[in-house]
């Protein structure tokens, strides 16, 4: 069993109870997630299972969709309802345009520093561990990007809005940058993750109707699940050659024009999805062995 489950993750679980759900059901050690959810927010969490673990870091670079819901004039250490409110504010005089004015100035290429409650780690240790000891310590700024923000619904003091982002985004920054902008604060109430690339939330299978007897119903297998890389084939030459570590410099590896700096999935002649390779410097070579 090596593949992807688009699974859903409920609200109330941490993503790593999703992880030990799997290894559960199927017996297999190697488990990863692919890019952890808040215990109260739910929606798309790729499982990759056996030898598709490999491939985690290449799905944690997609982009991700999101349905948020944050409430104006409060502020909590965790920038979400399950930390300590810090600080509420009047938010009598914010008017529905400010409100849209200040979501406009966050799309495109913006800075974000992370939250202290987060998965980051610094020396080591994980952030939200530093923050449960009351130690908060300096984060930079990182280059996210904000695609769009759309489907925005004004109910003062809640907004709720839809935000397709790259990958390293928290919502909940998101969501506490907007009301530092318009100098009220802001908590997010709700998340739901609606995709992660090519995996959303309409094809997934939630965690409580997944089962050991309904499982490979739901395995996506690798080369599918990295199918926004192009496909290339290589003869059984240049497959031995590829699959024992061999940078190859030969234009005639494929009949494809490779280019600078781009993944490919490589298949021998018997098309059998061999794994991810990079063509970089005129050279080819595998990046992830996967056959």
């Amino acid at each position: 069993m090596n593949g992807i489950i688009n699974l859903i993750k409920p609200k109330g679980i941490s993503s790593f109870k999703c992880v030990s759900y799997i290894k559960k059901i199927t017996g297999i050690k190697k488990v990863g997630h692919t890019g952890t959810l808040d215990p109260e927010a739910e929606g798309v969490l790729p499982i990759c299972v056996g030898k598709a673990t490999k491939i985690i870091d290449f799905i944690m670079t997609n982009n991700k969709e999101y349905e948020v819901r944050f409430k104006l004039g409060v502020v909590t250490d965790t920038y979400d309802l399950e930390g300590s409110v810090l600080k509420e504010y009047d938010y009598s005089n914010i008017t529905e345009q400010m409100i849209m004015n200040s979501i406009n100035k966050f799309v495109g290429d913006i800075k974000q520093v992370p939250p202290m409650y987060s998965a980051l780690k610094k020396n080591g240790v994980r952030l939200y561990e530093l923050a449960r000891q009351g130690i908060e310590i300096e984060r930079p700024a990182r280059d996210i990007k904000i695609y769009s923000i759309s489907d925005i619904n004004i109910d003062i003091p809640y907004v709720t809005m839809k935000v397709n982002c790259s990958k390293g985004t928290y919502i909940r920054s998101l969501c506490y940058d907007i009301g530092e902008d318009l100098g009220i604060g802001a908590t997010m109430t709700d998340l739901k993750r609606t995709a992660n690339g090519k995996f959303n939330i309409k094809d997934g299978i939630c965690m409580n109707d997944l089962t050991s007897e309904n499982i490979n119903d739901y395995i996506i297998s690798m080369d599918e699940a990295l199918n926004v890389f192009p496909a290339i084939y290589v003869d059984n030459y240049f497959s031995k050659l590829l699959m024992n570590g061999v940078k190859v410099n030969n234009p005639k590896i494929t009949k494809e024009k490779l280019k600078e700096d781009v993944f490919y999935r490589v298949y021998n002649e018997s098309s059998d999805f061999i794994g991810i390779g990079l063509y970089k410097n005129g050279a080819f070579k595998m990046d992830k062995l996967l056959l």
